[in-house]
């Protein structure tokens, strides 16, 4: 059987398709017609991103739908919830699955055998949550083990903790299902963090044939104090022509966020003349943050409006010198009076 993981990144996958898709047909939604609504999944997904949790057994709800949107024209379109409903609609069934799995391999949760338990990785989270553990708990106890593998040694330790600790009596499914679920909305947060927000630039990315690399496809981006990764260089971290950074916020986070953010694009944007610092934003930024953010990085643009950016992107790579907003002239240099000998 695959982990929660794999089958939310799957579900993920599939509903980052779905919304990109959606989002082309209908030119940011603002061309959309009942048309685009007839696949239930699509309607699930628009509704959620409406804020809605509507009941398909509604009649004629592409309508509803698509008066909604413009209705309130003024809030803002929620992708995160958007993709996170249909994902959530996969593992959810999948937990109680898994649950309904372990049952049956401990016979209603009366015998643990460590050769079982080592052949099902898949179902540490349901004997974890059994338990009462956290993750780093866990380890102290049996020792370094995932839901994809747990070792021999680790196993038997596993089977010893949980045939002295389970009792049949105080198990009841409801609960521990419960429990996972703080499980699952971790493994969300996640996805949605790391994987949701890129996908939806790169697609714009390469709709207009922008070259990029991301973060796991090269090394480092040289900066005047440090070499480090942004999520997208374009073309290529050997000659940079932009750097993109992506980031979900809160508004109790924003400040630290930005100063973060803004030390990297001074960094590389003072080892470089002409490169173009951009951060894509989404979630609750402060007007001031974004404010002060905007005198560092040349763009600020939330996350709906990555085909405008892809757009002079690529008028950037044709050579178009007009894309580039700020100049930072930042260098480090000894100071000629010191010497070793102030340090005595």
């Amino acid at each position: 059987m695959k982990t929660i993981y794999q089958v939310a990144r799957e579900a993920m996958d599939g509903q980052i398709t779905r919304y990109l898709e959606l989002l082309e047909a209908t030119n940011g939604f603002e061309q959309i017609k009942k048309e685009h609504l007839e696949d239930p999944e699509i309607v699930i997904l628009f509704s959620a991103g409406l804020g809605h949790r509507l009941d398909l057994d509604q009649k004629d709800y592409s309508s509803f739908l698509i008066r909604e949107y413009h209705r309130k024209a003024a809030v803002p379109f929620d992708v995160e919830d958007a993709v996170s409903i249909g994902v959530y609609n996969k593992i959810r069934p999948y937990a109680e699955l898994l649950y309904e799995k372990a049952e049956k391999l401990t016979k209603g949760f009366t015998l643990f055998e460590a050769e079982g338990l080592q052949a099902n990785p898949c179902l540490l989270p349901v004997f974890q949550n059994m338990l009462g553990f956290s993750k780093a708990q866990l380890k102290k106890k049996i020792g370094s083990v995932s839901d994809s593998s747990i070792s021999c040694p680790a196993s038997e330790r596993f089977a010893t903790i949980l045939s002295d600790s389970i009792h049949i009596e105080s198990i009841v499914k409801s609960n521990i299902l419960q429990r996972i679920e703080i499980t699952l909305e971790g493994i969300v947060r996640d996805l949605v963090g790391r994987v949701l927000f890129e996908e939806v630039v790169a697609h714009s990315l390469d709709k207009y044939e922008v070259e990029y690399l991301r973060e796991e496809e090269y090394s480092s981006l040289t900066g005047v104090v440090y070499d480090f990764r942004s999520d997208f260089v374009i073309p290529n971290s050997i000659n940079p022509v932009a750097f993109i950074e992506v980031r979900k916020s809160s508004s109790r986070h924003a400040s630290l966020y930005a100063k973060d953010k803004m030390f990297s694009a001074i960094n590389w944007k003072g080892k470089y003349k002409n490169l173009i610092g951009i951060i894509v934003v989404e979630g609750d930024w402060t007007q001031s943050t974004l404010q002060i953010m905007s005198k560092v990085f040349d763009y600020v643009i939330p996350l709906n409006k990555t085909p405008l950016l892809a757009k002079l992107l690529r008028k950037a790579l044709d050579g178009d010198k007009s894309i580039l907003r700020w100049l930072i002239d930042f260098k480090i240099n000894p100071s000629k009076g010191f010497s070793d000998k102030n340090l005595v």
